[in-house]
């Protein structure tokens, strides 16, 4: 189970990604937009956590059919129209994810240097780590992975030291903040659900390497899940901490909630440590999801859904064009929406990839529920679909047009791609040599 020797990730490199695309960003920035809907918030990090392990589970299942990408597995089950729809999906939902991840970085970085405060310069900072993220994902599949073991080790720490400041003042009998006074209502559960379903989601790059993981079979149901159950637990404690530790309105206004809670108990010494902690584990995030979005570009231009330069790979089988193409489209994102606070441009995008993440895991539980074949196996997923569409519920209006938009334009590229093809002319053959006379 060692990850040496043939170029293909292991266990340990599986797993880091995982864990290390799931905790990214979002934990971290998530905060500003759950504290004005008070204990709301909690709930929906319970009923994510449940949702999320269900969804894993499926996922978890389907990998079991093979290591040759998701959408290989779900074509078994549903054949290449629905196959396509759920890869363009995870494809989309990563590279718009990775906008989110870049503009934490930014956000984070700007309480380390109060120089890069401001909108302009987050941008900025967030574009510079798609630009140098790409560059290192282009090395190959393995240095990628190694990247993330490095970073999974620094990520975790900010999270444990906010629960353990949590429960010292609950052991001091010092009272927590209290929080925002909104009443418990279904609409803001659901709203809750998706944006803490936004920063469970990231599992699911486990399986985008196509081939490139050591018996897929078995490592990748494993890592996955493994990997969703520690985070989600972690995540939990974390963010309800947070809530209990900081009063609302700090938090709303807050460039970095979680290196806050610390400075009235450490001082802005230790603050500043964790906030670089929190960019790093930022910054291992987005590598996890460069890697997997070059991997599902490449993979769908293998088959011939988008164009055969998404194909066109470097050294170690590795698709360059692709993440050229993927990183390129978050930056058009990113400076698309200028317009936008930090605040705004963060949830806008958070909820537009929580779509994304939707349809991808609706199909992909399908596909899981029709080739399970026992009655537990069908009963936790068909908890896993019930959970994707009170999700889509929570993403709300604006986020599942656009979804919906980003999925037709799909299939028109998709449509115009096999024209092509069959337009082509095929090879012609090579004339066989003549007979010799005899």
């Amino acid at each position: 189970m060692t990850d040496s020797g043939d170029a293909k990730m292991g266990i340990w490199m599986t797993s880091a990604l995982v864990v290390g695309t799931i905790i990214g960003a979002a934990i971290f920035m998530l905060p500003v937009a759950l504290a004005p809907l008070g204990a709301n918030a909690l709930i929906g990090w319970l009923v994510s956590g449940i949702g999320i392990m269900c969804i894993a589970y499926a996922l978890a299942q389907l990998s079991r059919l093979g290591g040759d990408g998701i959408q290989a597995n779900i074509e078994r089950e549903f054949g290449p129209t629905m196959a396509f729809l759920a890869a363009w999906a995870f494809w989309v939902s990563n590279w718009v994810a990775q906008a989110s991840v870049a503009v934490a970085i930014g956000s984070t970085a700007s309480f380390i240097v109060p120089e890069l405060a401001g909108h302009d310069h987050i941008l900025q900072v967030g574009i510079g780590c798609v630009v140098f993220l790409t560059a290192v994902n282009a090395i190959g599949v393995r240095a990628s992975g190694g990247l993330s073991i490095v970073t999974v080790a620094i990520k975790v720490v900010p999270l444990l030291a906010v629960i353990w400041l949590a429960v010292q003042r609950g052991a001091s009998g010092s009272d927590y903040q209290q929080l925002a006074p909104v009443p418990i209502a279904i609409a803001s559960i659901a709203t809750a659900t998706a944006l803490t379903f936004f920063a469970l989601t990231g599992f699911e790059g486990a399986t985008a390497p196509v081939c490139k993981v050591r018996d897929a079979s078995r490592t990748i149901p494993r890592a996955i899940l493994g990997g969703t159950a520690f985070v989600a637990l972690l995540y939990l404690l974390a963010g309800s901490s947070i809530q209990l530790l900081l009063p609302a309105n700090a938090i709303v206004n807050s460039p970095a909630p979680f290196a806050d809670a610390m400075v009235s108990r450490w001082g802005q010494g230790v603050a500043v440590i964790a906030a670089l902690a929190i960019s790093i584990s930022a910054f291992g995030c987005l590598n996890g999801l460069i890697l997997a979005t070059g991997e599902l570009g490449y993979s769908m231009a293998l088959r011939g859904d988008l164009p055969s330069a998404l194909a066109r790979t470097h050294g170690a089988n590795t698709p360059i064009v692709s993440q050229l193409v993927a990183s390129g489209m978050t930056i058009l994102l990113l400076l698309a929406n200028t317009s936008r606070s930090t605040a705004n441009l963060y949830t806008f995008i958070v909820l537009l990839s929580a779509a994304g993440c939707i349809v991808l895991y609706f199909i992909s539980s399908l596909a899981a529920w029709k080739s399970s074949q026992t009655i537990r196996a069908r009963s936790i997923v068909i908890l896993a679909l019930l959970f994707t569409i009170f999700a889509a519920y929570g993403t709300g209006l604006e986020a599942s047009l656009w979804c919906l938009v980003l999925l037709a334009a799909g299939l028109a590229i998709r449509a115009v791609m096999r024209r092509l093809s069959s337009l082509a002319p095929s090879p012609v053959p090579e004339a066989a040599p003549a007979a010799p006379r005899e």
